[in-house]
């Protein structure tokens, strides 16, 4: 395994997030609460946004931290353990968009914003919120993904494109395509930068 040499390093002399993982491989549970307690919050929303559904993005953060437990000697400990998870909730997300039906997502009229119209007078925080969710649930799967990989959560294309098993060049396409399809919802003052 490509990943046992660094096995044999002391714990106490890897940077903390691969002591944590070295030490939760040899079974210890309290480093691997730590590395979910490092990850969770940002894993579930993302799951969030990818499935619109609380219960959903409950399900899938569960589903990629018992991925972790079974597979967490797979991981690289040189590298931090998000990507291999933000890779792992994209497929689970993934897997629970195809058992659940899309019914369950409340349809919501998106509407354009009138040109000149001040999108921060116009709805709370909460509406822009829900009309956001509402507008990246109409996205294709892969370009949602890959606009909430780059955008919020502020990966690289390349880094992007590792998690989604594409090109950089299909990665920044899927991005594009996604910005156009919102900003034609939303009107293009109102999405810039995610």
């Amino acid at each position: 395994m490509a990943f046992a040499a660094r096995m044999d390093e002391q714990p106490e002399q890897l940077a903390p997030e691969a002591r944590l993982l070295c030490l939760a491989r040899s079974g210890d549970l309290d480093a691997f609460e730590q590395i979910v307690a490092l990850h969770e919050r940002r894993i579930f929303a993302l799951a969030l946004r990818l499935t619109g559904s609380v219960e959903d993005a409950k399900d899938a953060t569960q589903e990629t931290f018992i991925r972790l437990h079974r597979k967490i000697h797979q991981i690289d400990s040189r590298r931090s353990a998000g990507p291999w998870l933000y890779t792992v909730a994209v497929n689970a997300c993934r897997d629970i968009g195809r058992e659940r039906q899309r019914a369950r997502m409340v349809p919501v009229d998106i509407g354009l914003v009138e040109p000149g119209a001040n999108p921060e007078g116009l709805y709370s925080d909460q509406e822009r919120e829900d009309r956001f969710r509402a507008a990246l649930s109409r996205l294709p799967e892969k370009e949602r993904s890959a606009l909430l990989l780059r955008e919020m959560e502020g990966l690289s294309t390349g880094e992007v494109a590792r998690i989604l098993g594409s090109s950089e060049a299909t990665v920044r396409s899927q991005v594009c395509n996604a910005r156009l399809k919102l900003r034609k919802l939303f009107g293009r003052r109102s999405v810039g930068k995610l």
